[in-house]
């Protein structure tokens, strides 16, 4: 409560435009209601009036204690009544960061949860140079060992889980279409939670067959479809391992998801029965780009190809390997690999990272099936820590886009109302007919010659003579597209000029992307991009990013296990969180404040005249601006109390924008994201340990902006006990 850094003020205010909270001179200032008695920290101040105001009250200050380990953000909770805890009207002190807390886990399980595929792996922490694949996913394609299986989930009628990935594409596949449209079927779901800008935890998710649900309790089924894969097969592999607490979760996500979409996937998480809550530290929430990054740091020079006309490391390649053959001789070499369940990394860097010097920055394009996710890291000696020198970028641009023109051109010959009650009416037809596409789109090439055949089911021909009074292939001589055909054997026949169409809205959004990161002035110097993802797999992009970007003097590099970079990045990731050491703040985050009117300063509209006091209403004061870099531990600390007596509840609303300069909560851009909640257990009867009366308890926040995740810390200053915390950014 002493010291001269440290600043309190105690308000008994309501009713107030847009009042989150009043700053004032770094003295403690009571106001009290109609008349009382206002008193400063150096003795009594004048009388106030505060007419037609019901008792609330905000205590604020800044304090450079410890706090415990962060927690996530939570889930919403009814609110109760609550009084309203802002920033400290004094400088606060510097930041200290500090490392998080690491506890002991015997195994680390990563889940890629993708748009298009999935799956997991795992190391143990007794062998952390060893990456174990699943590869025992039924279904798919005979004699193949895959590596991920579809994100495809399959509901029974009554919402129950079926099945999950190829069995629940199969089974779906082999019903009866009158029963298909029964059943609940959700492909390339994840999209969602990018695309719904009013994400809550009642979001509604649509199934092939036109039904909904929430989209918390699909997420649900999927995690813990994979939770019980896992954990299966740790208990065969290892015996004596015990679940509780000894099994770190990593989940990914896309880097450019805003906190909304990542609290969504915890919370799923928890409903999932990854982790509880009171041991929420068990689940790292890991960006894709990011884990990525990590997992090319192991990369040795035979792991990599090269698509410039430089080998990765000294000399040169000599003679130039076509794309299409370096990238055929990479799966042929991953196909041999997959006999082998086990990866082995570096236990130090790779071959290509020991040859870079502290201070040396690249790119990573993860390209994956609904989002092209972009992050420049540099590298840090003598640890070889990683620096992010731009916020994540990116958008959607991901491979769901080529399948999207695909319907919009059968749109464009058989009509978008057919291909809508197609869709609605034949939904197992459908997937019959999305799958056969994908498969074609898989081996289209920037130098292939030949036309592709892509199946049309029967149900689809059939359902269309019905609807549409003529055969399919009328309806194609119809059409304006002169570069689909009909084949004899029942196929649509694409040229490659028709494929090439396909590819390219996504293919140029993702290099318009790429180019529009290279021109900001914090990634000026970058030589060295890595091509990730699943989608980074298409010869069409790689070519086509090459092409765009190898005039800038830019290597561009693909591991040769490209669609499983993230998942083994995320497994590294969850051994050593904090190898990220310094991120960006994509956003400016802080609260809505009174702050003494200033003329000539503050605009007139924003005046709040009361009891003589002349202030400015909703004034932006920011914890963190959108850019700023952020310390792995850095905390920004504020200290609030309760408005009264017995109150168990404090809640502060959060604002964000993209600017780094707004100046109010009402500036365009400006929105209301979260809150922050902290809940308190009942204070002890009379004067607390430091001698103050009953409702005056200090608790003292901490907050962190440098990790995945924004996290928030709380304790009881009386007491010195942790006080429940939480930033909720799903209740708007």
């Amino acid at each position: 409560m002493k010291g001269k850094n440290t600043a309190h003020i105690c308000l008994f205010i309501n009713r107030l435009p847009s009042l989150d909270l009043i700053l004032t001179s770094p003295c403690m200032i009571c106001f009290t209601g109609k008349g009382t008695e206002a008193r400063t920290a150096t003795g009594p101040a004048k009388m106030l009036a505060v007419p037609e105001m019901d008792l609330q009250g905000l205590y604020i200050g800044s304090s450079p204690q410890r706090s415990p380990v962060p927690s996530p953000p939570a889930s919403p909770r009814t609110q109760e009544s609550c009084g309203i805890a802002p920033l400290t009207p004094s400088q606060s002190p510097k930041p200290e960061a500090r490392g998080p807390q690491q506890a002991p886990f015997s195994v680390v399980v990563a889940i890629d949860f993708g748009t298009t595929s999935s799956g997991y792996a795992f190391s143990f922490a007794s062998d952390p140079e060893a990456i174990h694949m699943m590869r025992k996913w039924e279904g798919g394609d005979p004699g193949v060992a895959h590596q991920k299986t579809p994100t495809c989930l399959l509901l029974t009628p009554e919402g129950a889980f079926h099945s999950f990935g190829y069995t629940a594409r199969d089974y779906y596949h082999d019903l009866d279409p009158e029963e298909a449209r029964d059943w609940l079927y959700f492909e390339k779901f994840k999209m969602k939670i990018h695309s719904t800008t009013d994400l809550t935890l009642k979001t509604q998710l649509e199934a092939v067959n036109g039904k909904k649900m929430p989209a918390l309790e699909v997420f649900a089924h999927a995690l813990r479809f994979f939770k019980e894969h896992a954990l299966q097969e740790l208990s065969e592999q290892c015996p004596s391992l015990l679940e509780k607490d000894t099994v770190r979760w990593v989940l990914t996500v896309p880097a450019i998801w805003k906190q909304p979409a990542k609290q969504f996937m915890r919370e799923a998480a928890y409903l999932a029965g990854l982790v509880s809550r009171e041991n929420a530290e068990q689940l790292l929430i890991a960006l894709e780009p990011e884990a990525a990054s990590v997992y090319c740091r192991k990369l040795r020079l035979h792991q990599l190809v090269d698509l410039s006309s430089r080998a990765p490391g000294r000399g040169c390649l000599g003679e130039r390997r076509s794309i299409d053959s370096s990238f055929r001789q990479a799966r042929e070499q991953l196909r041999r690999s997959r006999h082998s369940r086990t990866f082995l990394v570096e236990s130090g860097v790779g071959e290509l990272w020991a040859d870079l010097q502290a201070g040396d920055r690249y790119v990573v394009a993860d390209c994956g099936g609904g989002t092209v996710d972009l992050t420049v890291h540099q590298l840090e000696q003598p640890h070889g820590t990683l620096k992010e020198l731009y916020k994540a970028s990116g958008g959607p641009c991901g491979a769901v886009g080529v399948d999207l023109a695909f319907e919009q051109l059968l749109g464009r010959i058989f009509g978008e109302d057919f291909i809508t009650t197609f869709k609605r009416q034949r939904p197992a037809a459908w997937v019959d007919l999305t799958i056969a596409f994908e498969a074609r789109k898989r081996t289209a090439g920037p130098h292939r010659t030949g036309a592709l055949n892509i199946s049309l089911p029967f149900s689809f021909i059939d359902f269309y003579r019905k609807q549409g009074g003529h055969n399919v292939e009328t309806a194609l001589r119809k059409s304006s597209v002169n570069f689909v055909k009909w084949s004899s054997h029942g196929m649509l026949r694409m040229t490659c000029e028709a494929m090439n169409e396909l590819f390219q809205p996504t293919v140029s959004g993702i290099i318009q992307h790429i180019e529009a990161l290279l021109e900001r002035p914090e990634v000026q110097g970058v030589k060295l991009l890595f091509l990730v993802g699943g989608f980074a797999e298409s010869a069409m992009l790689q070519h086509a990013v090459q092409a765009a970007l190898g005039a800038r003097g830019l290597r561009v590099v693909v591991p040769h296990d490209v669609a499983l970079t993230i998942l083994k990045g995320a497994v590294l990731f969850g051994q050593a969180p904090g190898v990220v050491r310094v991120r960006r703040s994509p956003l400016t985050y802080g609260v809505g404040v009174l702050n003494r009117f200033v003329a000539g300063v503050h605009p007139p509209d924003k005046l709040l005249v009361r009891d003589g006091r002349r202030w400015c209403t909703d004034v932006f004061e920011r914890f963190v601006a959108a850019e700023q870099s952020v310390a792995l531990g850095e905390e920004v600390r504020r200290s609030y109390c309760p408005a009264r007596p017995g109150q168990r509840r404090v809640l502060i609303n959060l604002y964000c924008c993209a600017a780094e300069d707004a100046r109010f909560i009402t500036d365009p851009g400006v929105r209301k994201c979260g809150a922050l909640s902290l809940e308190l257990e009942p204070a002890e009867g009379g004067p607390d340990a430091a001698g103050a009366p009953p409702g005056r308890r200090e608790i003292r926040a901490a907050m962190q902006f440098g990790d995945t995740e924004i996290k928030v810390t709380a304790v009881d200053v009386s007491t010195n006990r942790s006080v429940r915390a939480a930033i909720d950014f799903l209740s708007n």
